[in-house]
């Protein structure tokens, strides 16, 4: 069974940053690719950014390009997302996944979520 736990959201304003943690059980999770995904309230749950795990490619949804960046400590079974110039519109919940298969922008191609963390922007 494969845990994940995101850590690391709060209430900043727009402009500020912050680092979202996903800690994971299981010694194979540093062998499957990590997806970010957020959603915000009344909407539908929408992929951020993800990584492989072999070459460590990475790829972005247009609206946080060039914003955040994902990355991932293996030796430490943890992935992060580094979110710089936040703004309001990036206000949700953020939850990481482990890749299972299929496109990476589909919540279907993800098989393990965590639990979440909120991520609140202030204008």
């Amino acid at each position: 069974q494969v845990q994940l736990v995101e850590s690391g959201g709060g209430l900043v304003q727009a402009g500020d940053s912050l680092r979202l943690s996903c800690a994971a059980s299981g010694r194979t999770f540093s062998r499957y690719g990590v997806g970010w995904f957020r959603q915000a309230p009344g909407k539908e749950r929408e992929f951020v950014a993800a990584i492989t795990w072999r070459l460590g490619t990475t790829n972005y949804a247009d609206s946080v390009k060039g914003r955040f960046t994902i990355s991932r400590d293996n030796a430490k079974n943890t992935v992060y997302l580094q979110m710089n110039s936040l703004k309001p519109e990036d206000t949700g919940v953020y939850y990481c996944a482990r890749y299972y298969s299929g496109t990476h922008y589909y919540t279907e191609s993800y098989d393990y979520w965590g639990q979440g963390t909120q991520v609140t922007v202030s204008s």
